[in-house]
Protein backbone atom coordinates (compact mmCIF):
# COMPACT_ATOMS: atom_id res chain seq x y z
CA UNK A 1 0.00 0.00 0.00
CA UNK A 2 0.98 3.28 -0.85
CA UNK A 3 2.92 5.87 1.79
CA UNK A 4 1.31 8.97 3.09
CA UNK A 5 4.65 11.31 1.49
CA UNK A 6 4.44 9.72 -2.19
CA UNK A 7 1.00 11.17 -1.78
CA UNK A 8 1.72 14.44 -0.78
CA UNK A 9 4.33 14.60 -3.47
CA UNK A 10 1.75 14.08 -6.41
CA UNK A 11 -0.60 17.09 -4.59
CA UNK A 12 2.40 18.59 -3.98
CA UNK A 13 2.71 18.97 -7.29
CA UNK A 14 -0.31 20.80 -7.88
CA UNK A 15 0.68 23.89 -5.50
CA UNK A 16 3.29 25.19 -7.86
CA UNK A 17 2.52 28.78 -8.87
CA UNK A 18 3.73 29.38 -12.56
CA UNK A 19 4.25 25.58 -13.08
CA UNK A 20 1.41 23.69 -13.70
CA UNK A 21 1.82 19.64 -13.64
CA UNK A 22 1.85 18.63 -17.08
CA UNK A 23 0.49 15.19 -16.69
CA UNK A 24 1.39 13.11 -19.78
CA UNK A 25 -1.20 9.76 -20.41
CA UNK A 26 0.36 6.48 -21.02
CA UNK A 27 -1.51 3.66 -22.49
CA UNK A 28 1.23 0.92 -21.54
CA UNK A 29 3.91 -0.40 -19.97
CA UNK A 30 6.49 0.66 -22.69
CA UNK A 31 5.03 4.43 -23.21
CA UNK A 32 5.22 4.89 -19.36
CA UNK A 33 8.65 3.90 -19.10
CA UNK A 34 9.41 6.37 -21.74
CA UNK A 35 8.13 9.01 -20.14
CA UNK A 36 9.19 8.44 -17.13
CA UNK A 37 12.66 8.11 -18.46
CA UNK A 38 12.13 11.82 -20.19
CA UNK A 39 12.25 12.78 -16.00
CA UNK A 40 8.36 12.92 -15.77
CA UNK A 41 7.85 12.45 -11.61
CA UNK A 42 4.11 12.08 -12.91
CA UNK A 43 2.21 10.05 -15.34
CA UNK A 44 -1.48 9.54 -16.11
CA UNK A 45 -2.96 6.98 -18.01
CA UNK A 46 -5.71 7.22 -21.04
CA UNK A 47 -9.00 5.58 -21.37
CA UNK A 48 -9.06 6.11 -24.97
CA UNK A 49 -5.72 4.08 -25.76
CA UNK A 50 -6.65 1.61 -22.90
CA UNK A 51 -9.81 1.34 -25.03
CA UNK A 52 -8.38 0.84 -28.17
CA UNK A 53 -5.67 -1.35 -27.59
CA UNK A 54 -8.50 -3.70 -26.34
CA UNK A 55 -10.41 -3.20 -29.46
CA UNK A 56 -13.50 -1.63 -26.93
CA UNK A 57 -15.51 1.71 -27.04
CA UNK A 58 -14.03 4.48 -24.91
CA UNK A 59 -16.13 5.86 -22.39
CA UNK A 60 -18.75 2.99 -22.12
CA UNK A 61 -17.51 1.48 -19.11
CA UNK A 62 -16.32 -1.48 -20.99
CA UNK A 63 -12.24 -1.50 -19.61
CA UNK A 64 -12.54 -1.83 -16.01
CA UNK A 65 -10.26 -4.77 -15.95
CA UNK A 66 -7.92 -3.53 -18.73
CA UNK A 67 -7.44 -0.33 -16.19
CA UNK A 68 -6.85 -2.35 -13.30
CA UNK A 69 -4.43 -4.56 -15.22
CA UNK A 70 -2.84 -1.23 -16.50
CA UNK A 71 -2.72 0.21 -13.09
CA UNK A 72 -0.82 -3.23 -11.75
CA UNK A 73 1.55 -3.09 -14.51
CA UNK A 74 2.47 0.66 -13.64
CA UNK A 75 1.57 1.20 -9.64
CA UNK A 76 4.73 0.02 -8.50
CA UNK A 77 7.33 1.98 -10.64
CA UNK A 78 9.13 4.64 -9.77
CA UNK A 79 6.99 7.75 -10.61
CA UNK A 80 3.41 8.49 -9.15
CA UNK A 81 0.66 7.16 -11.25
CA UNK A 82 -2.93 8.49 -12.03
CA UNK A 83 -5.65 6.61 -13.11
CA UNK A 84 -8.34 7.95 -15.51
CA UNK A 85 -11.14 5.44 -14.58
CA UNK A 86 -14.03 6.88 -16.82
CA UNK A 87 -16.61 7.81 -14.34
CA UNK A 88 -15.62 4.52 -12.18
CA UNK A 89 -17.49 2.20 -13.79
CA UNK A 90 -20.38 2.16 -12.23
CA UNK A 91 -22.71 4.06 -11.00
CA UNK A 92 -23.24 3.02 -7.54
CA UNK A 93 -21.05 5.23 -5.27
CA UNK A 94 -19.95 2.36 -3.21
CA UNK A 95 -18.25 0.19 -6.18
CA UNK A 96 -16.85 3.74 -7.16
CA UNK A 97 -14.98 3.51 -4.04
CA UNK A 98 -14.20 -0.33 -3.80
CA UNK A 99 -12.42 0.38 -7.42
CA UNK A 100 -10.56 2.76 -6.04
CA UNK A 101 -9.36 0.98 -3.25
CA UNK A 102 -7.92 -1.79 -5.46
CA UNK A 103 -5.98 1.09 -7.13
CA UNK A 104 -4.56 2.58 -3.88
CA UNK A 105 -3.73 -1.27 -3.12
CA UNK A 106 -1.86 -1.56 -6.53
CA UNK A 107 0.50 2.00 -6.07
CA UNK A 108 -1.56 4.64 -7.47
CA UNK A 109 -1.99 7.98 -5.75
CA UNK A 110 -4.82 9.74 -7.88
CA UNK A 111 -7.73 8.56 -9.69
CA UNK A 112 -9.62 10.63 -12.43
CA UNK A 113 -13.69 10.40 -12.50
CA UNK A 114 -15.91 11.72 -15.26
CA UNK A 115 -19.33 13.02 -14.62
CA UNK A 116 -20.61 12.70 -18.53
CA UNK A 117 -23.16 14.46 -18.02
CA UNK A 118 -25.27 12.29 -15.91
CA UNK A 119 -26.32 13.01 -12.67
CA UNK A 120 -24.13 16.02 -10.62
CA UNK A 121 -25.18 14.66 -7.26
CA UNK A 122 -24.29 10.92 -8.70
CA UNK A 123 -20.71 12.47 -9.01
CA UNK A 124 -20.45 14.26 -6.70
CA UNK A 125 -21.49 11.10 -4.12
CA UNK A 126 -19.17 9.02 -6.02
CA UNK A 127 -16.00 11.56 -5.51
CA UNK A 128 -17.40 11.55 -1.55
CA UNK A 129 -17.07 7.78 -1.08
CA UNK A 130 -13.40 7.29 -3.24
CA UNK A 131 -12.58 9.91 -0.37
CA UNK A 132 -14.35 8.15 2.33
CA UNK A 133 -12.81 4.99 1.50
CA UNK A 134 -9.37 6.65 0.44
CA UNK A 135 -8.64 9.71 2.23
CA UNK A 136 -4.85 9.94 0.64
CA UNK A 137 -6.15 9.65 -3.34
CA UNK A 138 -6.11 12.85 -5.26
CA UNK A 139 -9.18 13.21 -6.85
CA UNK A 140 -9.95 15.05 -9.86
CA UNK A 141 -13.44 15.43 -10.61
CA UNK A 142 -14.27 16.13 -14.64
CA UNK A 143 -17.05 17.33 -15.62
CA UNK A 144 -17.55 17.33 -19.60
CA UNK A 145 -19.90 20.36 -20.19
CA UNK A 146 -17.31 21.41 -22.61
CA UNK A 147 -16.25 18.19 -23.64
CA UNK A 148 -19.46 16.92 -24.62
CA UNK A 149 -21.96 19.71 -23.79
CA UNK A 150 -22.31 22.92 -24.88
CA UNK A 151 -20.39 25.07 -22.63
CA UNK A 152 -22.73 26.82 -20.39
CA UNK A 153 -20.73 28.26 -17.23
CA UNK A 154 -23.32 28.61 -15.01
CA UNK A 155 -23.93 24.69 -15.55
CA UNK A 156 -20.10 23.69 -14.89
CA UNK A 157 -19.80 26.08 -11.73
CA UNK A 158 -23.31 24.24 -10.62
CA UNK A 159 -21.27 20.70 -11.56
CA UNK A 160 -17.76 21.74 -10.05
CA UNK A 161 -18.87 23.22 -6.78
CA UNK A 162 -21.00 19.82 -6.09
CA UNK A 163 -17.55 18.45 -6.63
CA UNK A 164 -15.39 20.71 -4.25
CA UNK A 165 -18.35 20.36 -1.50
CA UNK A 166 -17.81 15.98 -2.14
CA UNK A 167 -14.10 16.61 -1.31
CA UNK A 168 -12.23 16.51 -4.81
CA UNK A 169 -8.86 17.45 -4.60
CA UNK A 170 -8.52 19.17 -8.33
CA UNK A 171 -11.36 19.72 -10.94
CA UNK A 172 -10.68 18.96 -14.67
CA UNK A 173 -12.61 20.87 -17.67
CA UNK A 174 -11.55 19.24 -20.99
CA UNK A 175 -12.46 20.81 -23.99
CA UNK A 176 -12.33 24.65 -22.22
CA UNK A 177 -9.79 26.49 -24.77
CA UNK A 178 -11.05 30.42 -24.40
CA UNK A 179 -8.52 31.97 -22.28
CA UNK A 180 -11.14 34.35 -20.39
CA UNK A 181 -13.08 31.50 -19.35
CA UNK A 182 -9.78 29.67 -18.08
CA UNK A 183 -8.71 32.69 -15.96
CA UNK A 184 -12.61 33.13 -14.25
CA UNK A 185 -12.75 29.57 -13.70
CA UNK A 186 -8.61 29.67 -11.91
CA UNK A 187 -10.34 32.45 -9.38
CA UNK A 188 -13.83 31.38 -9.08
CA UNK A 189 -12.63 27.31 -7.77
CA UNK A 190 -10.44 26.52 -4.42
CA UNK A 191 -8.71 23.88 -5.83
CA UNK A 192 -6.47 22.99 -8.63
CA UNK A 193 -7.84 23.57 -12.23
CA UNK A 194 -6.77 20.84 -14.59
CA UNK A 195 -6.81 21.45 -18.82
CA UNK A 196 -6.61 18.98 -21.41
CA UNK A 197 -4.35 20.30 -23.78
CA UNK A 198 -5.29 21.17 -27.06
CA UNK A 199 -2.48 22.00 -30.02
CA UNK A 200 -4.80 24.67 -31.58
CA UNK A 201 -5.54 26.22 -27.89
CA UNK A 202 -3.07 28.26 -25.10
CA UNK A 203 0.29 27.18 -25.05
CA UNK A 204 1.97 25.11 -21.50
CA UNK A 205 3.58 28.64 -20.60
CA UNK A 206 0.03 30.78 -21.18
CA UNK A 207 -1.58 28.09 -19.52
CA UNK A 208 0.55 28.89 -16.85
CA UNK A 209 -0.18 32.31 -16.78
CA UNK A 210 -3.68 31.67 -16.37
CA UNK A 211 -3.23 30.40 -12.85
CA UNK A 212 -3.57 26.35 -14.37
CA UNK A 213 -2.48 23.91 -11.94
CA UNK A 214 -2.10 21.25 -13.89
CA UNK A 215 -2.40 20.34 -17.75
CA UNK A 216 -3.20 16.51 -19.27
CA UNK A 217 -2.12 15.24 -22.37
CA UNK A 218 -4.94 12.88 -22.70
CA UNK A 219 -4.87 10.76 -25.50
CA UNK A 220 -2.73 12.90 -27.48
CA UNK A 221 0.21 10.90 -27.71
CA UNK A 222 -1.28 7.73 -27.87
CA UNK A 223 -3.05 8.78 -31.18
CA UNK A 224 0.48 10.43 -32.32
CA UNK A 225 1.77 7.37 -31.98
CA UNK A 226 -0.42 5.89 -33.95
CA UNK A 227 0.19 8.38 -36.74
CA UNK A 228 3.95 8.11 -36.59
CA UNK A 229 3.38 4.74 -37.28
CA UNK A 230 1.11 5.48 -40.48
CA UNK A 231 3.82 7.80 -41.29
CA UNK A 232 6.91 5.68 -41.47
CA UNK A 233 4.73 3.33 -43.38
CA UNK A 234 3.94 5.97 -46.58
CA UNK A 235 7.79 7.19 -46.01
CA UNK A 236 8.67 3.28 -46.47
CA UNK A 237 6.08 2.45 -49.54
CA UNK A 238 7.86 5.50 -51.14
CA UNK A 239 11.32 4.22 -50.90
CA UNK A 240 12.30 6.66 -47.93
CA UNK A 241 13.57 5.43 -44.67
CA UNK A 242 11.06 6.45 -42.35
CA UNK A 243 12.15 9.91 -39.85
CA UNK A 244 11.37 10.44 -36.47
CA UNK A 245 12.16 9.60 -33.21
CA UNK A 246 12.96 5.56 -33.29
CA UNK A 247 14.20 4.16 -29.55
CA UNK A 248 16.84 1.30 -30.25
CA UNK A 249 15.08 -2.38 -29.67
CA UNK A 250 17.54 -3.06 -27.26
CA UNK A 251 17.00 -0.14 -25.06
CA UNK A 252 13.25 -0.86 -25.52
CA UNK A 253 13.53 -4.25 -24.29
CA UNK A 254 15.50 -2.93 -21.43
CA UNK A 255 12.29 -1.30 -20.46
CA UNK A 256 10.92 -4.65 -19.10
CA UNK A 257 9.80 -5.19 -15.73
CA UNK A 258 11.91 -7.93 -13.47
CA UNK A 259 9.13 -10.65 -13.93
CA UNK A 260 9.97 -14.34 -14.92
CA UNK A 261 9.90 -15.34 -18.28
CA UNK A 262 10.61 -18.76 -19.94
CA UNK A 263 13.25 -19.11 -22.52
CA UNK A 264 10.78 -19.80 -25.02
CA UNK A 265 9.67 -16.61 -25.03
CA UNK A 266 12.86 -14.94 -25.33
CA UNK A 267 11.84 -13.50 -29.26
CA UNK A 268 12.55 -10.93 -31.12
CA UNK A 269 10.54 -9.29 -33.05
Amino acid sequence: MNAIPAVTDFAGLHQRPGEPLLLPNAWDHASAALLARRGFPAIGTTSLGVAAAAGLPDGAGATREQTLGLALALGSQPYLLSVDAEDGFSDDPGEVAEFAERLWAVGVVGINLEDGLGSAARHAAKVAAVKAAVPGMFVNARTDTYWAGDGDEAETLRRLDACQEAGADGVFVPGLSDPGRIAALVRRVDVPLNILYAPAGPTLAELAGLGVRRVSLGSLLYRRALGAALDAVDELVAGRAPGGTTPPYAEVSGWARNVSVSASANSTG
